[in-house]
């Protein structure tokens, strides 16, 4: 049994009372068909889902997607180029496998938001720059609803690599920079199946004493009433409903979380566990070990997993890309030879996954993180802070892919091209989630909200 939450706040208590509640009484089955009359699932809602593969600390557009190699050694990228299966157009030298993806691709060259603070970028870019300050994944689920009433996941979940491990513990993990509410409820901020709580813990049927007498207790009813449903043959006649509070109710949840049910084949695909820091790097660099990808391929996965089980906003957290060098800090070689290998393999593994799963129009993956680095590469062997030229890639969705959107400068410093903004890709996120010409119809929903979500610019070489 799992918590069914619903954009009324229903807890798991009231959930246990309406599933116990007597017939002629609200059922769960009454509960999910007044949400649906009253708006909370509509035709608003398109069959679309969101990857966000945030590379926390600020990911080099030059070692990524914008070598620049016609600009001076101390600016060009330090891995070299590959050519990419667009004519013309080349990747940083260690994205291999995402090269040879490039026409499933649109990389933006000309991604500007001027931030270059961590926390203050990274919030920002989440949230798409949207006046509230949630996160884009809190907005969708304040018009949607917290879960997916068919399968009772939640709409909006943050995968950090805890959340395919306790082993994975000593790794980084900072959830807040791309979990913000902002002037939303809290109720709103994803889910984070690494956190714990009872959430999770009836996900995984991990309860004990009166909780697992109470799912007990529930599911023999659920059982009773279901034989005598099929006994007296109106099981038959249930409405859509009937069927899917048994379905919510009865059907475990956690399986969706658990990598482990997929075949030895496909997380070999997925598996970065391989790709550790050297010696050498750890004893130059402090904070090398808990920065490790190792754990990277299994998120991608669970992701996968998510989105095809029915959550519709996914964020992969992938730490580390603070490579300013100095001290005991990050150096670019130092973190480039663990990170970059590391997207490369999971990223293109999920591409390739979603494709052959018939997913990738309903699937858009977005790659980011909160800003770009500096052109020249500083005394320390690290790049600093820069907000004026951001890394941003997007696969699938439905969109137009097999292109590069604008261009940066000789330096790939600045846009030389029409910038895109924070707010276009927010509008990007949001037409796909939504058809923003039934929501305008809709009543009951927050008008700022409604202005966020229908009023933005989608970038126009996509759509």
């Amino acid at each position: 049994m799992l918590s069914l939450f619903s954009g009324q706040g229903h807890t798991r208590r009231e959930v246990l009372s309406i599933g116990a509640t007597s017939v002629g009484g609200l059922t769960l089955a009454g509960l999910l068909e007044a949400q649906a009359k009253a708006g909370v699932v509509g035709s608003y809602l398109r069959d679309r889902a969101i990857v966000v593969l945030n590379m926390q600390g600020g990911p080099t557009q030059f070692e990524t997607f914008d070598p620049k190699m016609t600009a001076p050694p101390e600016i060009r990228s330090i891995t070299g180029e590959l050519q990419t299966s667009i004519p013309g157009v080349t990747f940083g030298g260690t994205f291999r496998k995402l090269a040879a993806l490039a026409n499933q691709m649109a990389v933006v060259r000309s991604y500007r938001h001027g931030i270059s603070s961590h926390g203050t970028a990274a919030m920002h870019v989440m949230a798409g720059g949207n006046p509230t300050g949630a996160m884009m994944g809190a907005l969708y689920s304040r018009v949607a609803g917290l879960t997916n009433p068919a399968t009772g996941l939640p709409r909006n979940v943050v995968v950090t690599s805890q959340a395919v491990g306790d082993q994975h513990k000593g790794l980084y993990r900072n959830t807040d920079r791309v979990s913000q509410n902002g002037s939303l409820a809290r109720a709103y901020r994803p889910f984070d199946p690494s956190a714990g709580g009872e959430v999770i813990d009836n996900m995984k049927l991990h309860m004990q004493g009166d909780r697992l007498n109470d799912r007990k207790g529930l599911l023999k009813q659920l059982d009773q009433l279901k034989r005598h449903a099929e006994h007296s043959g109106l099981l038959a006649a249930a409405n859509t409903f009937q069927q899917q509070a048994f379905d919510v109710l009865s059907r475990g949840a956690g399986d969706a979380f658990n990598i482990a049910k997929e075949s030895p084949e496909t997380l070999a695909r997925y598996d970065t566990s391989m790709m550790k820091p050297t010696d050498g790097a750890m004893k130059r660099n402090a904070y090398a070990k808990q920065f490790s990808p190792v754990a990277l391929g299994q998120q991608m996965l669970m992701a996968r997993r998510l989105v095809e089980a029915g959550c519709s906003f996914v964020t992969v957290t992938a730490p580390g890309w603070d490579m300013q060098g100095g001290g005991k800090e990050f150096t670019m070689k130092d973190g480039l030879a663990q990170l970059t290998p590391a997207v490369d393999k999971a990223a293109s593994a999920f591409i390739e996954d979603i494709e052959a799963r018939s997913l990738s129009r309903k699937v858009l993956l977005i790659l980011t993180g909160e800003f770009g680095r500096t052109p020249r590469i500083n005394k320390n062997g690290g790049r600093d802070h820069w907000g004026n030229l951001c890394t941003l890639a997007f696969v699938g969705g439905g969109l137009r892919m097999g292109q590069v959107i604008g261009k940066s400068d000789k330096v790939a410093g600045e846009p030389a091209s029409t910038p895109i903004s924070s707010s276009h890709v927010l509008a990007t996120v949001m037409h796909s989630l939504f058809d923003v010409g039934e929501l305008r119809l809709q009543a009951g929903i927050a008008k700022d909200v409604e202005r966020i979500i229908t009023g933005g610019e989608p970038i126009s070489q996509l759509v």
